[in-house]
């Protein structure tokens, strides 16, 4: 499956029909579903993506703006940034979320834990050296869904 829209309309739709869980290649894996705002054209737009559950509790998790390694950073990365704010889909709740960037030794040590439980993180940041630091995000899940 080359386009990348077809793959997330079919990862959206087995995660909504398997309570949050998909298979293939993320068989086991935490997923999440970023909803998110176009900063320019105002589009709303949901994104599959894995995240880690943050280390202090269920109220927050991180998500890593890899884009499979690319030299440019996702759109969803911009988009929600821009807003500081956005709603995501974890298993069958649904979240309005803050959002807050990582950095320095706070961001290096939540992307190694990623790295060392799913080493294709290691390869995105080995392809990214020198171009980009992959960014990291903070979500914190407010007590209300959305």
């Amino acid at each position: 499956m080359s386009d990348p829209l077809d793959w997330n309309a079919k990862t959206i739709a087995e995660f909504r029909a398997n309570e949050g869980r998909v298979g293939g290649v993320f068989e086991g894996a935490p997923m999440v579903l970023l909803h998110h705002r176009g900063r320019k054209s105002g589009r709303e737009y949901v994104t599959p993506t894995m995240y880690l559950p943050h280390e202090a509790g269920p109220d927050a998790i991180y998500v890593f703006a890899t884009k499979g390694g690319a030299p440019t950073n996702p759109d969803w990365y911009y988009n929600l940034t821009a807003a500081n704010d956005g709603t995501v889909e974890l298993g069958t709740g649904t979240y309005r979320v803050t959002v807050r960037q990582l950095a320095g030794a706070e961001r290096d040590r939540i992307y190694a834990e990623q790295a060392r439980r799913y080493p294709g993180f290691a390869e995105y940041e080995r392809q990214t050296a020198g171009i980009r630091t992959i960014p990291v995000l903070e979500l914190e899940l407010l007590t209300n869904p959305a």
